[in-house]
């Protein structure tokens, strides 16, 4: 892990919330953390950790990736452009917020299917579960019966229907 380049950040930080025009009470209020605190990060003066650069990347509605690599925290050579892709679709105003996790899924699997990968954690956000992917598991860890079909069914064929 890099070194954390403190001073870098803060400005970014500092030139982000007057771009989204708040004050720093109000960037910090959303985010949840100090006053105080915010502005020493802001200043150069203080470290954030990782948690508290997602919550500031939140209320700023950037993506975290990109302060995780002014930071210091992730390699910036780890594929800028999929942090300033990311970054661009987070920042679209004209998008609901959905529709940004979204397009990042359909992002993200097409970088793997060219064989690119994905995030460090394979995740685009963990709060918000990819369409369609419900857990394949009932609550006894046994695989969840399809709909139509009975416990202990016949799985040979088509089902007639009297018509």
């Amino acid at each position: 892990m890099a070194s954390l380049n403190v001073g870098g950040l803060g400005e970014y930080l500092r030139e982000q919330r007057r771009n989204a025009q708040l004050s720093l009470r109000q960037l910090a209020d959303a985010a949840g953390v100090s006053n105080p605190y915010l502005s020493q990060i802001e200043r150069g003066l203080r470290k954030p950790s990782a948690e508290v650069l997602q919550q500031v990347a939140k209320a700023l509605r950037i993506s975290a990736e990109t302060l995780y690599v002014r930071a210091g925290i992730l390699d910036a050579e780890r594929d800028r452009d999929e942090v300033e892709t990311r970054a661009v679709i987070l920042a679209d105003p004209t998008l609901t917020e959905r529709q940004k996790q979204v397009l990042l899924q359909i992002y993200e699997s097409f970088r793997k299917e060219n064989g690119f990968g994905g995030t460090e954690d394979g995740e685009v956000d963990a709060a918000v579960p990819e369409p369609g992917a419900e857990d394949s598991t009932s609550k006894g860890g046994r695989p969840a019966e399809r709909p139509g079909r009975e416990a202990g069914g016949d799985d040979s064929g088509p089902r007639r229907t009297a018509g």
